[in-house]
């Protein structure tokens, strides 16, 4: 007897839930290499981490890790990062509808970087110890940019190129307001990095001079 197709007699597995499943086996892998490096760099300076400790910690290859940071820094700030830059989007539609774009815009960021979710004491003693992971934290905090860009479009009817040239500024108003909090004074021969004051303080300080261009009419 000739065996049967047994494709023929697989249930049917829809394409959204496959699509969904790969989604979150990717988050999940994203979210272990970037819990091992922040693991591996509190237990031993971020100076003696190395990639391929990163991914044997985290159960991938080496190859994995590269299809999700570039380097040691990305990885390590990402956890504390936490990915908040990719919900500012998010919290921007979320906003009530008929709050001014430029509160909405401002409280939306603040909020990913409310008190309650700035690192830690010992997080951010490592993140202030290297140039490359402050560097790649403000990375993180300008990383808003682009879901802020399609959210204000969407929201405030901004044509696209507009939605982007003011998603920019607040991108960089928001990377001064982190490097503000970053910033660095000299005592006796020892370079110390301290925080500057409460981020979300220092976020709002900065971005509040955009106000008037978020708000203006479009056009």
């Amino acid at each position: 007897m000739r065996p049967r197709n047994l494709l023929r007699y697989a249930p049917h597995v829809d394409e959204t839930e496959k699509s969904g499943l790969r989604e979150r086996k990717k988050l999940a892998t994203r979210e272990a290499l970037s819990a091992a490096a922040l693991r591996l760099a509190m237990e031993r300076g971020p100076d003696n981490v190395r990639v391929d400790d990163i991914a044997e910690a985290a159960g991938v290859s080496p190859r994995t890790y590269n299809n999700y940071f570039s380097s040691r820094e990305q990885a390590i700030v990402a956890a504390v990062a936490a990915e908040r830059a990719l919900r500012v989007g998010a919290a921007v539609r979320a906003r009530p509808d008929d709050e001014p774009l430029a509160r909405a815009v401002v409280e939306a960021v603040v909020e990913q970087y409310s008190t309650v979710d700035e690192p830690g004491r010992a997080e951010l003693a490592l993140i202030t110890s290297a140039p490359g992971l402050r560097a790649a934290f403000l990375d993180t905090v300008s990383a808003v940019e682009q879901p802020l860009a399609a959210a204000i479009a969407e929201r405030a009817g901004r044509d696209e190129r507009t939605a982007a040239v003011l998603a920019a500024a607040v991108a960089a108003a928001a990377r001064v307001g982190a490097e503000r909090w970053l910033r660095s004074w000299v005592t006796g021969n020892a370079l110390l990095v301290v925080p500057g004051g409460s981020l979300p303080d220092l976020l709002r300080e900065a971005l509040l001079p955009l106000a008037p261009a978020l708000d203006a009419p479009a056009r």
